[in-house]
């Protein structure tokens, strides 16, 4: 998969995409990133990207032409991506949106800045996207986000197939408990059913923990998780008791 991302801070991407699971994942060619800075789409001596904004107010905008020119240098001869702006107004970024977004062989993001980009940069855009109901300094930082989230699904990233299924989120619900060794620390013990060894037994502990964390965590997920009957009634029983954790 590419990932082309329109930035006035390239250097911001370097070490994250350099380290961890992404910069296997480049090296081992299973994602391809390219960064574009979009002052090199400036015109004039000072390559200036950005202005006042028409009919006042504070901060400055990101003119619309360096931002067009980058958009057309990146498809030209090959104009199959999807283009995503990262902004405070976009959708929500979802499990769901990831998985969609991680269907696309390319994806083109632009990272915006000061207090936006020209409203007419919108035209050329596909999708807008926001990581959430806060405003940071630029978009490089959510840009790191998506690439990060969409590449793990990507076959072979994670090494193991389907190691991201159980992630939270990725079922509609938070993930269960997990625990490793040692079997006792600081008077806590791992819970008898994950030394058991049967299967079946611990499947079911982990999505009973699983409704019962979501439940607890975030009940406006639960709407739209699809339960079963069987974990409606889970559910139904874990709401019906008291003193659960």
């Amino acid at each position: 998969m590419i990932f082309d991302i329109l930035t006035l801070f390239p250097e911001m991407f370097r070490s994250p995409l350099e380290e961890s699971i992404l910069g296997k994942a480049r090296e081992e060619g299973k994602i391809t990133i390219n960064l574009f800075n979009i002052r090199d789409y400036a015109e004039g001596k000072h390559r200036v990207t950005d202005d006042y904004p028409y009919g006042g107010g504070k901060g400055m905008i990101m003119k619309p032409e360096p931002i067009m020119r980058g958009i057309e240098a990146i498809l030209a001869g090959k104009p199959v991506a999807r283009v995503i702006l990262m902004t405070p107004q976009g959708d929500p970024l979802r499990q769901e949106v990831v998985r969609r977004l991680a269907r696309h062989a390319r994806l083109v993001i632009i990272c915006g800045r000061y207090e936006g980009v020209d409203e007419r940069v919108r035209a050329v855009v596909d999708e807008e996207i926001s990581i959430g109901d806060y405003v940071l300094t630029g978009g490089e930082l959510a840009a790191l986000v998506v690439v990060d989230a969409v590449a793990r699904m990507i076959p072979g990233v994670l090494g193991d197939e389907g190691a991201s299924e159980d992630d939270s989120f990725s079922q509609g619900l938070l993930e269960y408990p997990q625990y490793t060794r040692p079997r006792e620390f600081a008077g806590r013990t791992v819970p008898e059913v994950l030394l058991s060894g049967d299967h079946q037994a611990i499947e079911q502990w982990r999505r009973e923990e699983a409704l019962r964390r979501t439940w607890k965590r975030r009940p406006d997920l639960i709407s739209r998780a699809g339960l079963s009957d069987e974990d409606q009634r889970i559910l139904d029983k874990l709401k019906g008791s008291s003193g659960t954790d």
